[in-house]
This record gives structure tokens, C-alpha cells and sequence, in this order.
């Protein structure tokens, strides 16, 4: 137990920020208060949805890249946080505002809220120097717009960070040769918001990852044409209006280049490209870390930097359930902060970390999917559960998980219209399968 209470500052208020805040909460022996600073308005991260898009009405950016019609792609029984159940009379694939009522009731029941600080923008996180016997800590500036002309500018000292800011704000756009020459309608995902801008148009989405299917079902119903470029296997269960085409290799002025030769006349690109990973507030150099091809690395079990392991980077992989993974990450970031799970030193932590990335190159795997888990989301949970000592993921997550998974790729159109029920820790059961129905009714995406 720590003789005086570690002051912890949480850097955002999404779900992540949000359940590191509940967390630190529940262990006031050992953790003051948390101070959880929101550059926006509200709480609720990427699940806020606004119609602005680029900058807010006071010049912010905009971080969410919310779509007015986004039906969440997993279920809510694995998307909850362990602790804290949605509403069973909830359909299991929610609309994104039932996802922000969600996190709205976790704040208040958990007693979060009390602890925000909106509005104000982290500008720098700075390491301190180690005095002889003391821990050096962090200094956070953070400022704050107080009217027109006037900002306001704090310092504070905390033991630890915990950076919950998300991969979603700072889209990703690919080098294509031309691409900014393109006179029609250019944009990331990030920045589309309902498909009527683009009725009677001829539309390309170039990516077939989540982002850009969805916006393909969405499109389609007001579209001339949507095509969808990508360079996997096809698509199961578009509809046949849906023209799956190779991927983008080159755009000019009017016309656009496929990899096969074709060429296209399109009105309007949609990049669903992904995201690139950016801590404006953090010098990573002096953390001992660079920028590389999956990220930011090297950091210790996805989480620390080896140098500098109090601070912490939540929520940095890719291809998980968010919450439950969030949860896992938190609470064994806590005991990592409290003493309760000590850690190797430093040069052992970053000699694991690349050791781990070196596995992930020798099996084939790309180094811009390290942090890409998929399968192994749940042995990297298990194997935190094991080390701070709390209660793993229930297996019937993960058995849910996986029949959805296979329900996707088996129709994209219609696994949204299957519901599911947690009926304890190891079972499970299809409520209802009205895929049929959802087909003849057409897509309400």
C-alpha cells in the first residue's frame, strides 16, 4: 500500500479515460482523486456525434468521427465493460447515441463525472527529473479558451499518466499519386456524416475495412453508383449494386486509375484509409520512443514506455473489443502504479517489447500490424488478468465474439439483425435471427 496516494492525470474522457478514472476511484488507499482533462465539451470521446466536422464553432478540432446513422459492429454483451451491463431490452447492435447514453450512466453511476475537466486542451506532459529517494513525476500544462482573446494556462504535477486519447481524430491518407489534384468531392471517413450529399453521385470508397463497407450500404441507397475499392478478397453479402473494384493506383483532375488498368470518372473519393496514432502533448524522444510503421513503440505489453513506465498508453491496439480491453489494460496499469505487479527493469522491458515485434515479423506478420491483435486479444488479456491479479474475461465473450465474427463475413448486410444473450459467464445463446426479414426489408443501415 502507497504511504500517500498517487496523484494520477487521465488524458481524455472517452470510454478508455473513463474507466481508468472509475478505476483509480475504487482504489482511494491507494490513488488520489483522478484529474481527467477533455479538450471538448462533453465526455463520450469518438461516441459524441456533431454534424461539424474539421473545426467546432470555437476553432477546436473535431475529434469524433461519429456518423449520424453508425450502428455499432459488435454486440452490446461483448462491448460492455465487465462491471457495468448495458440495458438487456437494448437490441444487441446499438445505434451510437444508445453507446453515449451507455458511457453517460457508467460516469454517473461510478461517480466520474465529479472529476472532469472540460474543455481544457493537454498541451505538453513533461517528464521530471528524479530527485535522490523521491519519484520525479510529470508536469501536465494544460490551457484552456476563457473568451475571444483570453487564454488561461495551468501546470500541475502528477505521479502518473494515463493517456486515453484514442486512434481516431488524425485520419490516415494514403500517397497516391495525384490524389490532390482530384476536382470532385475529396474526403476521409472521418469527415462524412449521412450520405444525402451524395445523392446522384458516382462515389468510390477506397478501403473495405468496417468503415468503408458501412459507408457503402449507407451510400448506395442514394448513390448513381458506389464502388468500393479495395485490395482483399471480396466482400461477402454487398449487395450486387455495390461494384467491388481493384485498388486505387493513381487519380488526375477528372479520372481515376485502378491497379487492373480500368480507368473511372467518378464525382466524389471517400478515403477509408484508418488513422495514424498522434500525441501532440508528448516529446517521445525523451520517452525513449519514436514513431514507427504499427505506431509508437517500443512500449512494454503494448502499454509502457520501458524508460518512463508511469505513464501509460491505453487502448493503442487495433482489432479488439474496446471496452472489455480497456478494462484490462486499466486495472493492470493500476497495480503496475500501486506496487502490486512489479516490473522487470527497463532494459528487460524494451528487450521484451522488441523481442515480441521480432515473433510477430518472423511468423509473417506486417510491421504495421503489430498492434493489430485480433485472436490473440484474448491471451493478452488472460495473461494481464494473471499478472495484477483480477477476474479474466468471462469465455462466453470471446465465444460471442467469434459467432459474430463468422456472421460478418459470411453477409455483411445482415448480421446486424441477429440478437444475443449472455446466459452466464460460459454461455450464451441467439435470441433471435431475422436475417431473412432484414434482407426483404431492405438495409437500415
Amino acid at each position: 500500500m502507497a504511504l500517500t496516494q498517487l496523484r494520477v492525470a487521465v488524458i481524455g474522457a472517452g470510454a478508455a479515460g473513463l474507466c481508468a478514472a472509475r478505476h483509480i476511484l475504487a482504489s482511494p488507499e491507494t490513488f488520489a482523486p483522478p484529474v481527467v482533462f477533455e479538450a471538448s465539451g462533453c465526455l463520450g470521446g469518438t461516441w459524441v456525434y456533431t454534424e461539424e466536422s474539421g473545426e467546432d464553432a470555437e476553432g477546436r478540432p473535431v475529434h469524433s468521427s461519429m456518423y449520424r446513422d453508425l450502428r455499432t459492429n459488435l454486440p452490446k454483451e461483448v462491448m460492455a465493460f465487465p462491471d457495468f451491463p448495458f440495458d438487456p431490452l437494448l437490441p444487441s447492435f446499438l445505434h451510437h447515441s444508445d453507446v453515449l447514453a451507455y458511457l453517460e450512466s457508467y460516469a454517473e453511476h461510478f461517480g466520474v463525472q465529479d472529476h472532469l475537466r472540460l474543455q481544457w486542451e493537454v498541451e505538453d506532459v513533461k517528464p521530471l527529473q528524479r530527485s535522490e529517494g523521491a519519484p520525479g513525476g510529470w508536469d501536465v500544462t494544460a490551457t484552456r479558451q476563457q473568451g475571444p482573446e483570453s487564454m488561461r494556462q495551468v501546470t500541475e504535477h502528477f505521479d502518473a499518466i494515463m493517456v486515453c486519447t484514442g486512434h481516431y481524430a488524425t485520419p490516415y491518407i494514403p500517397p497516391i499519386p495525384g490524389l490532390d489534384s482530384f476536382q470532385g468531392r475529396l474526403l476521409h471517413s472521418h469527415s462524412y456524416r449521412h450520405p444525402e450529399p451524395f445523392a446522384g453521385l458516382t462515389v468510390l470508397l477506397l478501403g473495405a475495412g468496417p468503415s468503408g463497407v458501412d459507408l457503402a450500404l449507407q451510400l448506395r441507397a442514394v448513390a448513381a453508383r458506389v464502388l468500393l475499392s479495395h485490395r482483399g478478397p471480396p466482400v461477402c453479402g454487398l449487395p450486387e449494386d455495390v461494384m467491388q473494384v481493384p485498388p486505387l493506383l493513381e487519380a488526375g483532375r477528372e479520372m481515376l486509375v485502378l491497379r487492373d488498368g480500368s480507368v473511372l470518372r467518378t464525382d466524389a473519393v471517400i478515403l477509408c484509409t484508418g488513422y495514424r496514432y498522434r500525441f501532440p502533448f508528448l516529446d517521445l524522444a525523451q520517452l525513449g520512443l519514436q514513431e514507427t510503421d504499427y505506431g509508437v513503440g517500443p512500449l512494454y505489453r503494448h502499454l509502457l514506455p520501458p524508460q518512463h513506465p508511469s505513464l501509460v498508453l491505453i487502448g493503442l491496439c487495433q482489432q479488439i473489443c474496446p471496452f472489455p480491453h480497456f478494462h484490462c489494460q486499466v486495472l493492470y496499469a493500476l497495480a503496475v502504479l500501486g506496487g502490486r505487479c512489479p516490473l522487470p527493469a527497463a532494459a528487460k522491458m524494451e528487450a521484451d517489447a522488441q523481442a515480441e515485434l521480432a515473433r510477430h515479423l518472423q511468423e509473417g506478420g506486417l510491421a504495421r500490424h503489430f498492434m493489430t491483435l485480433h485472436a490473440q486479444q484474448w491471451s493478452y488479456a488472460e495473461q494481464l488478468a494473471h499478472l495484477a491479479g483480477f477476474p479474466a474475461l468471462p469465455p462466453a465473450v470471446r465465444e460471442v465474439y467469434e459467432a459474430v465474427r463468422a456472421s460478418r463475413a459470411h453477409d455483411v448486410s445482415t448480421y446486424r439483425a441477429r440478437n444475443y444473450r449472455l446466459l452466464g459467464p460460459d454461455a450464451w445463446e441467439l435470441v433471435r435471427d431475422s436475417s431473412k426479414d432484414w434482407a426483404k426489408d431492405g438495409d437500415t443501415e
